[in-house]
């Protein structure tokens, strides 16, 4: 039991990164949905280019959107429009007209012509309301035929035939003018407008649920295709009818394929294609970064924005395939990129927008849209912690989806025919959903204990306490982070690096120093060095001591891992040259492994960029009488004894590149000392 728990201790980490492997290509898997892979590719407006393509079953022809669109209008036309009849209306209305018509009818109150007026206007409002009066601004949808529900029983009518109140005076026109009682129209219009109601109500549910059954019972196909009939042909164009026919053919095919006995090998193939892009992105981070592949928190962040961009893209996809375009995948390669860097970015990307072309409708249309926007999100965001630089961006972004559509359109449609405005505003709103990056990155940097340029930024601003802090305890020490801050940052700008990342490095770098400053020659005031009192050996300790310290410090103030890094490795395994030979002359002894720093050695270019900057700074406060000829001497000694010492092995830099910052130093230092290049005559 001991051995088995010490075998897990020690392959902890490998078990862990076997674990994710596992637990992410399932959770795909898990959440795709459950259907086979039609095994045809193709688009309208392309030739057919498989061999001939035969019926393997009986199937139907099902209609598209848009003939089922037009089915839907014409019978809604033909369903009539039902209402419901409130019967007391017109006794509510009588009454108040009974009430009313002495003050606009003065005729005797007992007289023939009162009554006969009186009997008349009674006989209109009958008349209004032997059919009905609609509710006021009512706006007709429907076709020409309404149905009246009056104590369960329906009474049909064409709407014509019904009254809009706001067309009384129309109505009474046409009633009145042939009779005796034409030259009373106006005061007939005027105390009925003021007495009617309309009684007809508009039925929402009731009309909303005839509506629905009557498109229940529409077909969604128009013809059937017997089992071995020809359905395209080798080279022939897909065109509308026979795009149609491919598309119900795969939708049946994969209904069929779904069974209990088939579904299990579906799954299986999924687990095989998604552990397989999985597998690829594993590899690729461990060949080409270590430094990520060894930190599980790092590659527990990628695995998990991979998981998470595939479960919200099924999500929408089974709400709606239609809003598919509304998931801004781009975030993904914005945020590795922040954190890590932009191949790592790109590569993530790619492998995602794979896995999810498993299972999107038009898989090539949807790939290649996500790869180019992807690979423009890539060129086009430089320095993410400038607000300016991600609404470029994100507008760039959707220029390339518009574009992109725009083509993939015409070459299915042959015209710009029929473009769909709402997917035009899914790719705007992708844009808009894109500016979640900047949250996003602050949420995952608190729980994943990441830092990204944001950050860096911040830790950057040396009137920050601890900076001050640091100036008033080492003021030599802060001076120099400074001079090789900005001889790290002009080289890291000059080979593609991270100029920001470096920056920062450069300026903690040897915070370590803080707690004894006075044994580093650049807080030494006078001629009286603390070294002369104590042995080279322990001098050769505290010196070593400063990166070590330096980590503790970092760790106190709660530096990124990133940052800690710098400190870590910028003396990488060098030696205490001159304690060592100092100790060398006093003893005779030669035990190098006192004299040497414990590394580890610059894993990136940054890094490396940092450890020739503080060496070049360092040594060029003992040039008394600088030229241009004895500082570049000087700078390829010092960076070709690194280079000889194997610092630079485990980091990616090459010898291009260190050549460029051989000659970046060179220009920064000729600067510094103010020299004028003597040109030849």
């Amino acid at each position: 039991m001991k051995k088995l728990l010490q075998a897990f201790f020690n392959y902890q980490s490998i078990l862990y990164k076997a674990f994710l492997f596992i637990f992410s290509c399932l959770f795909i898997v898990y959440v795709f949905p459950k259907k086979g892979q039609f095994k045809y590719e193709y688009r309208k407006g392309q030739a057919w280019e498989y061999e001939n393509l035969r019926a393997p079953f009986d199937f139907a022809i099902l209609k598209t959107e848009k003939e089922l669109s037009i089915e839907k209008k014409q019978l809604k036309k033909e369903l009539p429009t039902y209402f419901n009849v409130n019967s007391s209306i017109q006794k509510k209305v009588e009454s108040t007209y009974t009430q009313n018509f002495a003050t606009y009818f003065t005729f005797p109150v007992n007289s023939k012509r009162y009554k006969r007026h009186f009997e008349y206007g009674l006989n209109l409002i009958d008349e209004i309301y032997s059919k009905g009066i609609l509710p006021l601004n009512y706006k007709h949808e429907g076709g020409k035929k309404v149905s009246l529900i009056k104590d369960h029983a329906e009474t049909e009518y064409n709407f014509d035939q019904l009254l809009r109140p706001e067309d009384l005076l129309e109505f009474l026109n046409k009633n009145i003018n042939s009779t005796s009682f034409a030259s009373y129209t106006s005061l007939y219009y005027k105390i009925l407008f003021e007495s009617i109601e309309p009684n007809l109500k508009y039925d929402i549910r009731f009309n909303e649920q005839q509506l629905e059954a009557a498109y229940s019972k529409l077909s969604i196909s128009r013809d059937l295709i017997p089992a071995g009939n020809i359905i395209i042909t080798k080279g022939e164009l897909i065109d509308a009818t026979n795009f149609q026919e491919l598309e119900s053919l795969k939708l049946q095919y994969d209904t069929r394929l779904y069974t209990v006995a088939n579904i299990y090998w579906i799954l299986l193939g999924h687990i095989i294609l998604v552990g397989l892009a999985l597998l690829m992105l594993m590899l690729f981070i461990y060949k080409y970064r270590p430094v990520i592949f060894n930190n599980n928190t790092k590659l527990t962040f990628i695995f998990s924005n991979v998981i998470l961009v595939v479960f919200f893209t099924v999500t929408v996809l089974n709400f709606d395939s239609s809003y598919l375009y509304i998931v801004p995948i781009c975030i993904l390669p914005l945020l590795l990129k922040a954190f890590f860097d932009a191949r790592v970015g790109l590569f993530v990307h790619v492998l995602t927008v794979l896995i999810l072309g498993f299972i999107v409708p038009n898989s090539f249309e949807y790939m290649f849209l996500q790869i180019m926007a992807g690979i423009v999100t890539i060129l086009s965001v430089s320095e993410l912690y400038k607000r300016a630089n991600l609404f470029i961006s994100i507008g760039q972004i959707i220029f390339i989806y518009l574009i992109g559509y725009f083509a993939f359109f015409i070459i299915h449609e042959g015209g710009i025919e029929g473009i769909s405005l709402n997917i035009l505003g899914l790719f705007v709103l992708n844009g808009v959903f894109t500016l979640f990056v900047q949250p996003l990155i602050y949420l995952f940097e608190k729980l994943f204990n990441l830092v990204s340029d944001v950050s860096l930024l911040e830790l950057s601003d040396t009137n920050s306490a601890f900076f001050k802090e640091f100036s008033d305890k080492a003021p030599g020490t802060f001076h120099h982070s400074l001079q090789v801050a900005n001889l790290s940052e002009s080289a890291a700008s000059a080979i593609g690096a991270n100029a920001l990342l470096t920056r920062v490095g450069a300026l903690y770098h040897d915070i370590g120093k803080i707690n004894n400053p006075v044994y580093f020659t650049e807080n030494q005031r006078g001629t009286i060095s603390p070294h002369n009192e104590i042995s080279p050996k322990e001098s050769a300790q505290i010196i070593i001591d400063h990166v070590i310290k330096g980590v503790e410090v970092a760790k106190k103030i709660k530096l990124p891992d990133r940052v800690v890094d710098f400190i870590r490795t910028h003396h990488g395994t060098s030696k205490v040259y001159y304690f060592y030979k100092k100790h060398e002359e006093l003893t005779g002894e030669i035990n190098e492994d006192d004299f040497v720093y414990s590394g580890p050695k610059p894993f990136s270019k940054e890094t490396a960029i940092l450890m020739m900057a503080d060496g070049v700074e360092a040594a060029s406060k003992s040039i008394k009488e600088p030229t241009v000829e004895i500082l570049k001497e000087f700078v390829n000694k010092i960076i070709n004894m690194l280079l000889e010492e194997k610092q630079f092995m485990n980091s990616n830099i090459t010898l291009a590149e260190i050549e460029i910052v051989k000659k970046v130093f060179i220009d920064k230092l000729i600067n510094i000392y103010h020299l004028r290049i003597e040109y030849p005559e």
